[in-house]
């Protein structure tokens, strides 16, 4: 058998580079079915190294730490797309990395990622590559002003971008974000952000979730819900037919979350993708049949994938340091009501902003799902607590 789609079977050790929750989370699906789990991060006591079997600590350009790693694993997957190519480079010279090199390079670099899939035929925002002021003046006149300017590599929950509406503003922007390459973005006029995630494995094999619904403060994702209104029913079964085909024409071996504005018209636009499990697709883990987390588990060691079918209405609200203020959130205000799991990532230091967990709530209706885990969330908070 090609040894690329020959199986993983459980008993085996698998490699995840990236320590934060989405790793932890990985290795805690990963263990439930058998496997070890060595982790390599620039972090000692991270999220993930806190529930690995094993942890390499190094920095992603050392040859050797990497090295050392990949010896270790019989496949890598990514934790997060902020990883060094020339890491994943390193370690396929050893082992399996799924997803691997190509993929990644797409998805982490933002002009290649809105020109590969504008060259495979998909919607994508309107784009234009800005490497000075000139090029900022075309790209206002080509996309209409306001617009946005984002970095095109390490840019995550907003960070890395800025909304201009004129020249001056662009200039201060192209200041603060360069000196690489900056994407400018046409302003989309949405009715709704959207994400569906899909998983592909070596033989082709293909599985897509219901589409979610999401919504965001301060560019970080708030809450996302599952079901889709049936308003946008027909919306949820393009955005996954979309998906799928991105999995496929990219050559995904993992499991990928593709992000959409709906338009105000009903169209469809792609944000960006991101090979790996998403911030969105947490509600999984109780809403649907298979987690995302055991899924990549199943795509990348080629096992048959499971069922991504919805148990239940459910919607999920991050738990920020916000929650935290100046003490520990009243978590007991959570647990006590029915269905209704929280899960806390094990950080040590509450700041602003930073995720620090979620609370995931199932219900008869989807709207009712996202008005009470609005509501656990307001209820813990440390000061000033909020009693429903």
């Amino acid at each position: 058998m090609n040894t690329k789609h020959r199986i993983i079977p459980p008993g085996s050790t698998l490699g995840v580079f990236g320590g934060g929750q989405l790793g932890r989370m990985f290795t805690q699906a990963a263990q439930r079915l058998g496997y070890r789990v060595v982790v390599f991060s620039n972090e000692p006591d991270s999220p993930a190294t806190q529930v690995a079997n094993e942890t390499v600590i190094g920095d992603y350009l050392d040859p050797i730490a990497v090295r050392l790693f990949a010896e270790k694993v019989e496949v890598i997957t990514l934790e997060f797309e902020n990883i060094a190519l020339e890491a994943v480079a390193r370690a396929e010279e050893v082992t399996l990395v799924r997803p691997g090199y190509n993929v990644l390079a797409i998805a982490q670099h933002r002009i290649k990622e809105k020109r590969t899939l504008q060259q495979l035929g998909f919607p994508v925002t309107p784009f234009y590559e800005v490497r000075s002021m000139d090029d900022a003046s075309k790209a206002g006149d080509e996309l209409g002003w306001p617009m946005v300017l984002k970095t095109t590599n390490w840019g995550y929950d907003g960070k890395g971008q800025a909304k201009v509406s004129n020249l001056a503003e662009a200039k201060n922007a192209i200041e603060l974000l360069g000196p690489e390459p900056l994407i400018a973005e046409q302003w989309i006029r949405y009715q709704v952000e959207v994400s569906v995630i899909v998983a592909r494995t070596a033989t082709g094999e293909k599985a897509v979730y219901p589409m979610f619904t999401n919504s965001h403060s301060n560019h970080i994702l708030d809450v996302t819900t599952c079901p889709a209104s049936s308003e946008l029913a027909k919306v949820g079964r393009e955005a996954e037919s979309i998906a799928m085909g991105v999995a496929e024409s990219i050559g995904l071996e993992g499991i990928l979350c593709v992000e959409f504005f709906v338009t105000e018209d009903g169209g469809l636009m792609i944000n960006e993708i991101a090979p790996r499990p998403h911030n969105s697709g947490h509600l999984t883990m109780e809403a649907c049949r298979t987690s995302q987390f055991e899924q990549q588990v199943r795509a990348i060691c080629n096992l048959p994938l499971g069922d991504t079918s919805l148990i239940q209405p459910a919607a999920m609200a991050n738990l920020l340091g916000d929650v935290w203020g100046d003490d520990v959130p009243y978590f007991e205000r959570a647990l006590k009501e029915p269905a209704t799991y929280l899960h806390l990532y094990g950080k040590q230091s509450a700041r602003p902003g930073r995720k620090m967990g979620h609370i995931t709530k199932l219900a008869e209706t989807v709207e009712h799902a996202a008005d009470q885990v609005v509501k656990i969330r307001d209820a813990i908070r440390c000061s000033p607590p909020t009693l429903f």
